[in-house]
C-alpha cells in the first residue's frame, strides 16, 4: 500500500481550493456586469426628459434662432460703416442719426397694402410717414393717388402729396389743379413741389413758374410748401434762391446728405430702391431731418 504524502495533499487541497474560488469569481463576474446595465436612475431620467422636453420647445428654438440672427448680422456687418449699415429688411443702407422714416409712391409702386407698409419693422428703423403722388402738369391725376390717400392714413402712417411740376406750363395754373384735388387736413404734411427738370426752358423762366406755384399754394391754405429736388439740380438752379422754403433733397447712397450747414432741408431721399413689405416695386426711402417732437410740430394743424 502506497503512503501518501499529507504535504502533498494539503497542497492539492490549496490548489483546489484557490481552482475553486478562481473558478467562483470568473462565475461570478459576468453577474456583475448583467446587474450593472438594470434600467436609468431616477434622477438621469428626469434630466433625459427635461432635456428632451428643452429640445422640443418652441422657446428654445426662438432663442436659438434669434441668437444666431444676432451673430450672423454681426458677422454681416463687420467691415461697414457703423453709422451706414445695411438693413436686410429693407435691402438698402440706411445713414444713421435718424429716428423718423418714410416712403414716397406713385402709380408705379402699383396696388399698395398700407398695414403691411406700417407693420413693417427691422430694428429701430419703420416707416413713419409717406409722400403721394397727386398731379403733375395742369392735367394729370395720378391714378392711384385717391386710394393711396384714402388708405394710407387708415393704417396709421403721416401723409403729404406732391405735384410734379412741369415748368414751362403756368405754375400758377398747376397750384390750382393741385388743390383741386388734394383736400389737405390736420395730420397731414404740408405740401410738396417737386422740380427736377428744366424741360428745355431757361433756369430763370423755371424758377418763375415755381414761385407763382408756391405762392398760390401758400396763399391758399396758409401753409409753406416744400420743395423737392436733386442735389445736383438743387445745386446748379435753386441754390440762393426759395431760401425761405424747406427742402426734400434726393441724394442717393451716400452716409451724409452732402450740403451746406445753413442749407434748410427737412427730409433726405436717400435711396430709390427699397423693398417695403406690402408693395409689389422697389420704392424710394427717406429720412426726415430731426426728431419725433420736431416731426410732429411740422404737421397741419
Amino acid at each position: 500500500m502506497e503512503r501518501k504524502n499529507p504535504i502533498l495533499q494539503k497542497g492539492k487541497g490549496r490548489v483546489t481550493g484557490r481552482s475553486k474560488s478562481t473558478h467562483r469569481a470568473k462565475s461570478a463576474s459576468p453577474r456583475k456586469k448583467k446587474s450593472s446595465g438594470k434600467g436609468l436612475s431616477p434622477f438621469f431620467r428626469i434630466v433625459t426628459v427635461c432635456g428632451v422636453l428643452i429640445l422640443l420647445s418652441p422657446f428654445y428654438y426662438g432663442y436659438v434662432i434669434k441668437g444666431f440672427s444676432s451673430t450672423w448680422r454681426w458677422i454681416a456687418d463687420m467691415g461697414e460703416d457703423p453709422g451706414y449699415r445695411t438693413y436686410s429688411s429693407y435691402d438698402i443702407k440706411i445713414p444713421k442719426g435718424h429716428s423718423i422714416h418714410g416712403i414716397d409712391v406713385s402709380s408705379y409702386q402699383g396696388k399698395i397694402d398700407w398695414k403691411m407698409v406700417k407693420a413693417m419693422k427691422d430694428d429701430d428703423v419703420s416707416v413713419t410717414f409717406a409722400f403721394i403722388k397727386a398731379t403733375e402738369g395742369m392735367f394729370n391725376v395720378d391714378p392711384y393717388f385717391q386710394r393711396n390717400w384714402r388708405e394710407a392714413p387708415k393704417a396709421g402712417v403721416v401723409c403729404g402729396a406732391y405735384h410734379y411740376l412741369l415748368p414751362q406750363k403756368s405754375g400758377a395754373w398747376q397750384a390750382k389743379f393741385f388743390l383741386q384735388t388734394v383736400k389737405f387736413e390736420a395730420g397731414d404734411l404740408p405740401p410738396v413741389c417737386d422740380i427736377e427738370e428744366l424741360n428745355g426752358i431757361p433756369a430763370s423762366k423755371m424758377r418763375i413758374q415755381l414761385k407763382e406755384f408756391l405762392r398760390y399754394v401758400e396763399k391758399k391754405t396758409g401753409l409753406k410748401p416744400i420743395i423737392y429736388t436733386g442735389l445736383s439740380f438743387y445745386k446748379d438752379y435753386l441754390q440762393g434762391h426759395f431760401e425761405e422754403y424747406p427742402l426734400w433733397i434726393a441724394h442717393y447712397y451716400q452716409p451724409k446728405l452732402k450740403v451746406g450747414k445753413n442749407t434748410n432741408w427737412q427730409f433726405w431721399q436717400h435711396s430709390d430702391k427699397a423693398k417695403i413689405s406690402g408693395i409689389g416695386h422697389v420704392v424710394d426711402f427717406n429720412a426726415f431731418n430731426g426728431d419725433s417732437l420736431a416731426f410732429y410740430s411740422l404737421l397741419i394743424k
